[in-house]
Formats: structure tokens, sequence, C-alpha cells
């Protein structure tokens, strides 16, 4: 499906270059012409004696020098008017789709059929669907008798890991398998987002009545069967969407991945605001490897030795370092060492100070970040160093930094949104802060972590290094270390509170925005 995307988008950036084609193809047909055309040597000898003299005369040169300069003329030509099928990735967005996992946490998917369970080998092949994403934005709604969101989009995939491992049949309300409820929830939560998405059902059956609310979602929706070989269920026969079944590699994760990130692809080929990536490279290693048989006797061109000597020449503030030196500038190789995920490095090859802050924020090193991002007076700047300032939990900084980044560009997108989700973490702290008391009682340390209170609203609200009761309440995550509980005890106290209150249920799981990734805050990366 991409290869025919692709071959739809492709088109020359620079047409015009392809009229040195038809002149490459001219050239190439006079000079063979010529020489069919030229005189026999010998003339004046008996003819044959002059046959019987001539080395080669019984052979045809099928190949010669001038059809190797009309090849590599031809490819020149084709990389100079700039072949393109894709979009130029933006460095600061995630490169696949973003995607909602549904997951049946049913009875049936307790069975032991596909070892250990249906349920567990469902959870690691989630777990390795966000590994092969690897930072894409992703949510993870549950369902059984009642649906519930278990975690909001998030880039963070480590934070999804608890969420997971908590869930069971004996957490979810009520039995069931409604998976209409689930998939509206899932709708719901794609309709947030700035880009097109798709949903991923992991489940081993599907009810028949809930088949025809599947297929007419607008989403682009897989499903992930997890049914042992040779077996059928009604409900999944029935659906028009793509059904793949559960391997034993990572074939069928691949394959999904392919399918929810078609309509992303599209949507990136039809951003206007992107431009093109130019793919000449490409046609660069053909031409050298042509370029190679000039070294043939009698193949080679009289200013071969001419250019061999212009290569040697020493270039202006040439470096010595490495061989990648000899080659690529610094910010190229970052480039390459941020594309491998290796952000560490990248940060240190990076001399652009925009990008070795991206790299520095993408590696966690989120006060760096924003430190060499203070160098860089642009409104992308600005909302990448708001990000890290709301990951280090200096909150009201990630405001400023968003407030700067509107002043730089107004119409810079998601900037309001940015500035919204960072005042409403900075309101929840404050509010946790001024219903909490001093810590004194509880003999907090000197060395405790302390939490942003600008404003003087209540005491300075403090988390214990260690186990400790009454720490204010900050973030799910943070409540779940320091209480003496499991996360599928979480769950099911959050699943039933939901189920039994459905109209004053919140939309998205309670968790706190700079942990998990608010969307507004991250749509922008």
């Amino acid at each position: 499906m991409e290869i025919a995307l692709y071959l739809q988008a492709f088109h020359f950036l620079r047409p015009l270059w392809l009229l040195v084609i038809p002149l490459a193809l001219l050239l190439c047909w006079q000079v063979r012409r010529g020489a069919r055309a030229g005189r026999r040597p010998g003339e004046g000898i008996a003819p044959h004696l002059r046959d019987a003299l001539i080395v080669g005369q019984g052979r045809r040169q099928t190949i010669t020098p001038i059809d190797t300069v009309a090849a590599i003329l031809i490819l020149c030509a084709l990389g100079a008017a700039g072949p393109t099928w894709s979009r130029q990735p933006d460095p600061f967005a995630a490169q696949s789709a973003p995607a909602v996992v549904v997951l049946a946490v049913t009875v049936s998917m307790e069975t032991d059929d596909i070892a250990p369970t249906r349920l567990e080998r469902g959870k690691q092949k989630i777990r390795d669907f966000l590994d092969l994403r690897a930072g894409a934005r992703t949510a993870l709604v549950a369902y059984s008798g009642t649906a519930h969101v278990v975690l909001p989009m998030t880039e963070d995939a480590e934070i999804m890991a608890p969420y997971l491992e908590g869930l069971s049949p004996e957490v979810m309300p009520r039995e069931g398998a409604l998976a209409a409820e689930a998939l509206s929830l899932a709708e719901a939560l794609l309709a947030s987002e700035d880009a097109p998405g798709g949903i991923l059902f992991v489940t081993d059956s599907i009810d028949p009545a809930d088949v025809a609310a599947l297929n007419a979602s607008t989403a682009p929706l897989a499903v992930l069967s997890m049914r042992p070989a040779g077996s059928n269920d009604r409900g999944l026969d029935g659906l028009t969407a793509a059904v793949v079944g559960v391997t034993p590699d990572a074939t069928d994760i691949r394959r999904l991945d392919s399918l929810l990130n078609a309509a992303y692809r599209r949507a990136q080929l039809d951003d206007v605001d992107q431009p093109w990536e130019d793919r000449a490279a490409w046609l660069a290693w053909p031409a050298a490897l042509i370029l190679l048989l000039w070294f043939r006797r009698g193949w080679t061109m009289r200013w071969i030795a001419l250019a061999g000597l212009a290569l040697l020449v020493p270039t202006q503030g040439a470096r010595a370092d490495g061989i990648a030196d000899w080659f690529l500038t610094p910010d190229q190789q970052g480039q390459i060492a941020f594309d491998h995920h290796d952000y560490d490095r990248a940060a240190e090859l990076f001399v652009d100070p925009l990008w070795r802050g991206y790299a520095l924020f993408r590696d966690g090193q989120y006060e760096a970040a924003a430190e060499v991002l203070d160098r860089v007076e642009t409104a992308q700047a600005a909302s990448i160093q708001g990000m890290a300032h709301i990951r280090s939990r200096s909150y009201r900084d990630g405001v400023r930094a968003f407030e700067t980044a509107q002043q730089r560009d107004p119409d810079y997108p998601g900037v309001a949104d940015n500035i919204a989700t960072a005042k409403a973490i900075v309101a929840y702290v404050e509010s946790a802060q001024a219903q909490s008391d001093t810590g004194e009682e509880n003999g907090i340390g000197a060395d405790e972590e302390v939490y942003d209170n600008e404003s003087g609203m209540g005491e300075e609200t403090q988390r214990p290094s260690g186990d400790g009761e009454g720490a204010a309440l900050l973030t799910t995550d943070q409540w779940m270390n320091m209480v003496d509980t499991s996360t599928g005890d979480f769950l099911r106290l959050r699943f039933l509170t939901e189920a039994a209150a459905p109209e004053a249920a919140p939309a998205t799981a309670p968790v706190d925005a700079a942990t998990s990734e608010a969307p507004a805050a991250e749509d922008n990366e």
C-alpha cells in the first residue's frame, strides 16, 4: 500500500534538467555513428593481408567509453532534476501515526492455548508495538462489560508498562465484551489529535452485535487476533478491517504498524508546509559504479588525471579528527546519531543549538536542553524549551517559555493549547500544595525533593525520598509509588468508580500531564 502511495506522489523537483537526457543520447549516437563510418586502417594493403593484420576484426565492442559517459550524464541529469516521493520528515514530530490500542480484558482472553495466555501474549505484543513505534503518541483502552481509558495519549512507552501489567479480568467491573463502547472511547481520543491516527484492537473475539459499529468506523482500524491458527470467530470474520493473526515473531506487529500508518503517510504527503525530500543522492551510487569502468585500459578520459589532482588539494579548514570528518560536518554526523536514537551522542556532535537542545531534550537532559535553547530566538525553540521545563517540573518556567513562543509567532501551531495545559498544571500543583501540611510532623529531611511553589500558596509540597505517610498527592504515578497497593488495585477502584457514575467519570485517566506528556504540549514535538 505504501509503495502505491509513493508511486502516486513521485515527481521531479527540477524537471527542466531532464532535457539533458536526449542530448546525452544524441551525443552517444553521433560518436558511435562516427566510429562506424571511420576510415578503415591499412588502405593500400591487399584485403586478405589487411584482414589478417587487424586484431579483433571479427568482434564488435558492445559497450564503449561513450556509452558509460552517456549513462553517467543521464544519471546526473535525473539527480539534478530532483526525484522525490516523500516529504522531509519533521524532526520535531513523531514519525508514526497516533494510535489507540484497545485491549480486550475478558475471561476468554485468559485461555492458555496461546502461551502463556491470550491476554499475557497480547500484552507482550502491545509492548513490542510500542517499541516499534519509537516514541509515537499512543493511548490505551481496556474493555470487557465496560470500557475505560486506561491511559491517554502519551509518547512515553515506559509509563504504559505498569498500567498494562495491572490489567486482568478481575479489575474489570463487569464481564462482557463491549467492543463498540471501547471503539467510541478510542475515536474520541483520536479526535483530539492533530494528525490522523488509527485504532488497534487486541482481542480473541468480537461480538456479532458490535461488527456493524466497527465496520462503520471512519478511523483506520486493524485487529490483532489472539486466537490459535485454524480457529475462527464469527465476529472477526465479519469485519471489513484487516485482521492479522498473532505470530511467534514480530511479523504481525510490523504489518499492523504499516496498516495504521497508511493514512498518516498520506497526510504527510498532503502537508504543503513541509518541503519535499530530494532523493538525488540515491543516483550517485550507480553513477560512481559506472565511473569505475574508466580505469580500464583504453577507457580513461584525458581529464581524469586533473580531476584526481583536484580531489587531492586540501580544502581550507579541513579536519582530520576521523574518517567521518573528511566527508560529514558535525551537524550531519549528529543527524545520523539522532536518526539512530543515540540522542546523547547527537547532542555532543551537533553545533546547531536548536538541534543540540532538541537532542538533549530527547535524551532526558531537560535542564541542559532549556539552557542551550536560550541561544535560539525562535518560536520553535521556545516551545521545545517549554516542554523541557514541564518535564523537569519547572512548571512556571514552562508557562513563560510557551508565552515567549506565542510572542515570537502568534500563529505557531498549538502554542495556545500548550499555555493552557501548562497553566492547568501549575494550578493543580498549587492547589495540592495549598491543601498540604508542612510535612514537619512526618520528619521530612532537608534533602527531600521540593516542588515549584512560586506563588506561595500553602506550604512547599515535599515528597519523601523513602516510604512515609501524609505526603501530598501529586500525580497518579507518585501516589502509586508511595502507597501500599498494586496497579491492579488502583485500576479496579478507578474502573468501579467510572462504572458506578459514568456521567461523572473522567474522559481520560487522571495522570499528570508532565508525566504522561499532555497532548497539547507534545503535539509540536
